[in-house]
């Protein structure tokens, strides 16, 4: 990312997309865009693709996430920043020890009550040499780490409440951290908060999705034993897709809103937050509640927080591009590239698709989910028409985006069942991936604004 890079794209509103290709070109949603049909499964793979072969290969290997992994292979210029990020922050060069890395992840899963993470993590920890005592619970662990937990609680829950105060605590007085470890250390925690959505988003926590594998390439089954509550075939009764498609065009020949009004219009998505509460459940597995302190704390709506108390957030004040990009590579080696691709891949990402219709740009789509997301973060962009909310993510989409974004562990069948049947299976996870990278990109920038708060 350069100075120039930063100018023509901030983190959500990039420049606009090419054409969409001609039909002889359209790219489908299996990969980087190269289809294998029955026609063509038996061509050799290209050196691009043996690569990633053994780049997923290794992963599933060294990470054990094969079924993430599996699922990602829908986006492979998605995966490899995936896989590149993961790599590094686990087992690249870095200040903290690897044991140290996989008892954090526990840490971060432990706050959405992912089994499905914190089991391979602490299989990893203890192949790398962690105590096992540390494995009966926060309390058998040393204070250094137990001092993060209070940051790893508000990042997953409350992010805008992270303060300067917060860092003080780990970096000052004894059993403190080093800037560099606090660095590290908060990339695993919004990376593991965010995969903690990806995976109960596309139902992997229980029940794990199973894979055939075709010289090189993944088939996902496509029954509800293969991604449950993902069925093509369920009866709607809600308008569609087709309407939201029109509405994409129109808002193309909309008048630019002032500034007010996009401020009053932000507001107004903001209010509405407040109406797509979900129930919670406070219970505990027993496998997580060794990691879990003050389990009935978690998101709060609008209607429950005070916003008088909460600082306003401003994404031209702070956004990744201007300034999270920068402070990260000062904190933790020069990371920040590998953030900055895989977040702008999720979200440029494109087939030019919508419900399996070609010829679509879907840039106000995207957009819309990525906003809709710092919004539910009081993050504001102002610089962003959130009229474009309102008309293009229907109610059951926002209660989904909502859900899966601030308590993943609350989805069930009927969410993703009725919420993203008219999409193709390629674009659930898409629209998943973008869950996944907002979350993560929104948790971090509130953790590295208390940080420059704290350095100033």
């Amino acid at each position: 990312t350069t100075s120039t890079d930063a100018a023509q794209q901030t983190a959500c509103g990039p420049p606009p997309p090419p054409p969409p290709p001609s039909p002889s070109a359209q790219q489908h949603a299996n990969g980087d865009g190269a289809v294998r049909t029955a026609e063509n499964l038996r061509i050799p793979l290209t050196a691009a693709e043996i690569e990633m072969e053994n780049l997923i290969s290794n992963a599933n290997t060294v990470f054990g996430l094969d079924h993430v992994t599996n699922i990602m292979k829908f986006h492979n210029s998605y995966l490899e920043t995936f896989l590149s990020l993961q790599e590094f922050i686990i087992y690249g060069e870095g200040p903290l020890p690897i044991h140290y890395r996989h008892y954090i992840a526990i840490m971060a899963a432990g706050r959405h009550k992912c089994t499905y993470l914190i089991n391979f993590h602490k299989k990893q920890f203890l192949e790398h040499d962690g105590d096992p005592n540390w494995l009966d619970g926060l309390s058998h662990i040393p204070r250094k780490l137990r001092n993060l937990y209070e940051i790893n609680k508000i990042l997953a829950h409350r992010p805008w409440l992270v303060t300067k105060e917060d860092i003080k605590k780990v970096v000052k007085g004894p059993n403190s951290w080093s800037m560099s470890d606090l660095g590290h250390a908060i990339i695993l925690l919004v990376h593991f908060h965010s995969l903690c959505s990806f995976v109960y988003a596309c139902n992997l926590n229980d029940e794990i999705p199973r894979a055939v594998k075709v010289t090189g390439v993944y088939f996902r089954r496509r029954s509800k034993t293969s991604f449950r509550g993902y069925d093509d075939n369920a009866i709607s009764d809600d308008e569609g897709l087709e309407p939201i498609m029109e509405r994409m065009k129109k808002l193309s020949d909309v008048v630019p809103a002032s500034e007010q009004e996009r401020i009053q219009r932000y507001e107004l998505v903001q209010s509405q937050l407040c109406d797509s509460d979900t129930s919670s459940d406070n219970g505990l597995d027993p496998d997580v509640k060794p990691f879990v302190e003050d389990s009935g704390y978690f998101y709060l709506d609008c209607s429950r927080r005070q916003f008088a108390q909460q600082s306003s957030f401003i994404l031209q004040e702070f956004s990744w591009d201007h300034h999270g990009f920068f402070l990260i590579n000062r904190l933790f080696n020069d990371i920040g590239s590998l953030l900055d691709k895989k977040f702008k891949t999720a979200y440029n990402m494109t087939y030019y698709t919508m419900g399996g219709r070609p010829h679509i740009d879907t840039t106000r789509f995207r957009r819309a989910i990525w906003n809709y997301i710092y919004c539910i973060y009081g993050i504001r962009n102002d610089d962003y028409d959130y009229e474009e909310v309102t008309q293009l993510l229907q109610s059951q989409l926002r209660v989904f985006v909502k859900t899966a974004t601030c308590y993943p562990e609350r989805l069930n069948k009927t969410h993703t069942e009725n919420t993203l049947k008219h999409f193709e299976l390629s674009e659930k996870i898409h629209i998943n991936l973008m869950i996944m990278e907002a979350r993560m990109q929104s948790e971090l920038l509130f953790a590295l604004r208390a940080v420059m708060n704290y350095m100033l």
